[in-house]
């Protein structure tokens, strides 16, 4: 297995503004005022899959028709703003009711916030969020809608919301560390397939499957490292196996 030392080392090399440009969470550092950057963060996490050009691309297509306001874009949403705005699985209807919900949450409360906050007093920080939205959900949404803001009951890794839970709730020279109301010792390592296999090889992870139990012993096993911030070596292992596929 690895040894903290050589994991802390990883952490100090790749945790760094210089990786903030090729990562999709460059969007929230575009923005200053807090609803601003966790609504950015969010719109940025439910693109985060598949190639990273392309959907780094496809960002930049969003916030551009966002007009780089994206609390204003959600605030005064209408339907045909968008177009025929997609990504993979999701689709113009998928997209227009996310946002449909989005509208609603921030003109009727504090937003995203105090919907996560609600959650996490309740327990089940990810099930009250999803189950916000499936509540709310138009009824000619498709797969794209369920791919982007997956039911945590199904046992999987939710790796986008453990992502966006990580840049906003850490502070470091990358995360932005807005959310306080859970601490960073608190939270889940996303995890994707670089992070699985990665952490497979050095030992950290023995289930096979990425599911959310892999999550969990992954987390428990950094926790080791480190109880007070496990998280913070997501940065070193997901760059580490990118880098690893590159070479």
């Amino acid at each position: 297995m690895i040894t903290k030392s050589e994991l802390d080392k990883l952490v100090e090399k790749y945790e760094n503004e210089d990786f903030i440009k090729d990562d999709p969470i460059q969007f929230i550092h575009k923005f200053d005022n807090k609803k601003d950057i966790e609504i950015a963060g969010f719109i940025a996490s439910l693109l985060a899959y598949g190639s990273r050009k392309q959907f780094i691309s496809k960002l930049d297509n969003l916030f551009e028709i966002a007009q780089n306001e994206p609390l204003n874009f959600i605030k005064n949403f209408e339907p045909e703003i968008i177009g025929d705005f997609n990504y993979r699985f999701g689709k113009p209807n998928d997209f227009i009711s996310i946002f449909q919900i989005l509208k609603e949450l921030y003109n009727s409360s504090e937003g995203l916030e105090k919907l996560f906050e609600y959650g996490y007093k309740q327990n089940k920080m990810f099930e009250v969020v999803v189950d916000y939205f499936y509540a709310r959900a138009n009824k000619n949404v498709g797969q794209g809608f369920y791919h982007m803001i997956p039911n945590p009951r199904n046992g999987g890794a939710m790796k986008r919301m453990c992502m966006y839970l990580r840049w906003l709730v850490r502070k470091g020279p990358v995360d932005v560390g807005i959310w306080k109301f859970i601490k960073p010792s608190e939270l889940y390592i996303p995890l994707d397939v670089h992070v699985g296999r990665v952490s497979r090889e050095m030992g950290l992870l023995k289930r096979s499957a990425n599911d959310f139990k892999s999550v969990i012993e992954l987390t428990e096993n950094l926790k080791k490292f480190c109880p007070e911030d496990p998280v913070k070596y997501d940065f070193a292992m997901f760059a580490y196996g990118v880098n690893q596929v590159k070479n």
